[in-house]
């Protein structure tokens, strides 16, 4: 098949294409490299720098014909969002909505890249509101022009490629950067909240097996991309000092961070025979491991 997949150079898009160019597929990543990191680049791959914002504006790729699309581009972070909401809409919802209207025009396949953060208050940050209009937005395509197009809901993705740098770095990347470079790891409020920590792999796995999928949104709305078990934030912290040896440091809570994520369904372990592992502490034990 040939495939589009935007965000190809962030973490996720990065693990995805390593296994489509393995499985034979001919796959072009648009990426305009915010969070994404051309250190990431697949042999095999063809990669365009741009913005899914300006995503219609580009006339080679307006006349490509692709079979599929992983719509993965976006700002996926709680806490950048609340200091540029603006750019958060444009990015999130307005190029979701520009990526779906090119596949309208060239009846394209999408498997969007949602987010769990639909199940607490879409209207907590702009970040989960602007995920959860992108999730609308792809439910009225599908709706009102019957397009084929899979919503994928992921929960708190770790793993190979993750971001360990600036704002996009999420928990784990946080840690890994703090401990580098030598610093306590941070545990933001009493370190009780849960999260449902999933293995990229894992994601992946799904996403791979969501491309001859076609599902009513009468049946489904959504696939719940979750491990279905979670870890405290302070027991992760513990892991982190089991094996690397870190300190930590317990700094202030932060205004819309969830309590505790959990897949909510279980329609991709039914219906995808999809069987995500919990593989956690040995991907943090592999990090600091020394191998005589």
């Amino acid at each position: 098949m040939r495939i589009l997949v935007t965000g190809g150079a962030g973490f996720v898009g990065t693990n995805l294409i390593k296994r489509l160019v393995t499985n034979g597929h001919d796959v072009v990543s648009v990426d305009d490299y915010s969070t994404g990191d051309k250190e990431n680049h697949v042999e095999g791959c063809k990669y365009v720098e741009m913005s899914v914002v300006d995503f219609d504006r580009y006339h080679e790729l307006e006349f490509s014909e692709f079979d599929l699309i992983y719509h993965l581009a976006g700002l996926s972070r709680i806490q950048p969002s609340f200091k540029n909401p603006t750019h958060t809409f444009n990015v999130n919802t307005g190029g979701t909505q520009k990526i779906l209207e090119f596949a309208r025009k060239t009846n394209t396949k999408v498997i969007y890249a949602g987010s769990s953060s639909k199940h607490h208050d879409p209207y907590q940050s702009p970040y989960a509101t602007c995920k959860y209009l992108g999730e609308e937005i792809c439910k009225m395509y599908k709706r009102t022009y019957n397009m084929d197009i899979e919503i994928c809901r992921f929960y708190n993705v770790y793993g190979p490629h993750e971001v360990i740098e600036g704002d996009w770095a999420a928990v784990i990347g946080i840690w890994r950067r703090q401990i580098r470079d030598n610093q306590p790891i941070t545990i933001v409020g009493d370190g009780e909240q849960r999260r449902d920590f999933t293995h990229v792999h894992d994601i992946v796995d799904a996403l791979l097996e969501l491309q001859t999928v076609k599902t009513s949104l009468d049946i489904l709305d959504a696939w719940e991309l979750g491990t279905g078990m979670n870890y405290s934030i302070n027991q992760v912290a513990d892991m982190f000092v089991k094996y690397s040896g870190c300190k930590k440091e317990y700094i202030d809570d932060q205004y819309g961070n969830y309590r505790e994520t959990l897949r909510e369904s279980d329609e991709a372990l039914k219906l995808l025979k999809w069987f995500p592992k919990d593989r956690l502490e040995s991907y943090i034990k592999g990090l600091y491991e020394v191998w005589d």
